[in-house]
């Protein structure tokens, strides 16, 4: 039997990457899944930047379905930086990391099914950064801070959490040599590495997990890259 046959799943920006992997794994075992995207496609197709967009893709999945067991807000941001990132487009990078996730689980908040799951996908960006990515990286720690609020606000009605995916891969290119051992494991990450924490925080498995945010990087954030080692120099 499925895990999850007559589950509802919600997903952002669900037509490709791992959003595309996490609605595969999803129905897979039983679920309905319902996909907001931009890309043009056999599902709602729409910004989810757009405040009128979420309400009309929240009250379509409602009037189809009457009830959401699980949300993941995948939908990705832009990222821009400091040198040429305009108050527009850092403004629209929130709204679609952070604004967009609040207000689609405010939405939803009546209809979630007992047990229910919302999943945030931040960025290990959180934690770390490259130059000339402040749109992106706002971004994703807005949302995993936002993700232990509404665990909080939503105590005892949904359980809410995040996963910070590292290098994740989504061209399907085998990586090798320095960019792969640069993560402990010894690979780049794949969408399915992310596919599968997203099963096992809706599962009642993870009945006891909330407020959490879960770093799924291979190692990356914890190893300590010196010059000359691993493969990799700094240049002066």
């Amino acid at each position: 039997m499925k895990t999850f046959n007559g589950k509802v799943a919600v997903i952002t920006g669900g037509a490709h990457g791992i959003g595309r992997a996490v609605a595969d794994a999803l129905i897979r075992e039983g679920a309905a899944v319902c996909i907001i995207d931009k890309k043009p496609g056999d599902w709602f197709v729409g910004d989810v930047a757009d405040k009128e967009v979420l309400e009309r893709f929240a009250e379509s999945v409602i009037a189809r379905h009457g009830h959401v067991d699980f949300l993941v807000n995948n939908a990705l941001p832009l990222m821009k930086g400091m040198d040429s990132c305009t108050w527009e487009e850092f403004t629209y990078a929130l709204a679609v990391g952070v604004t967009a996730p609040f207000y689609l689980t405010k939405l939803l908040a009546p209809y979630f099914a007992p047990g229910a799951s919302v999943i945030n996908i931040a960025s290990s960006r959180d934690r770390m950064s490259q130059p000339q990515t402040e749109s992106y990286t706002a971004a994703k720690g807005g949302v995993a801070a936002l993700t232990h609020a509404m665990a909080v606000s939503l105590a005892g009605k949904v359980r809410v959490n995040s996963i910070s995916p590292g290098w994740i891969d989504t061209t399907g290119s085998e990586i090798t040599g320095a960019d792969a051992l640069q993560q402990p494991v010894g690979r780049v990450g794949k969408p399915d590495d992310i596919a599968e924490m997203v099963l096992f925080l809706c599962s009642e498995k993870a009945g006891f997990i909330t407020g959490e945010n879960i770093c799924i990087d291979g190692g990356m954030t914890r190893l300590m890259i010196y010059h000359g080692e691993h493969g990799w120099t700094k240049d002066e």
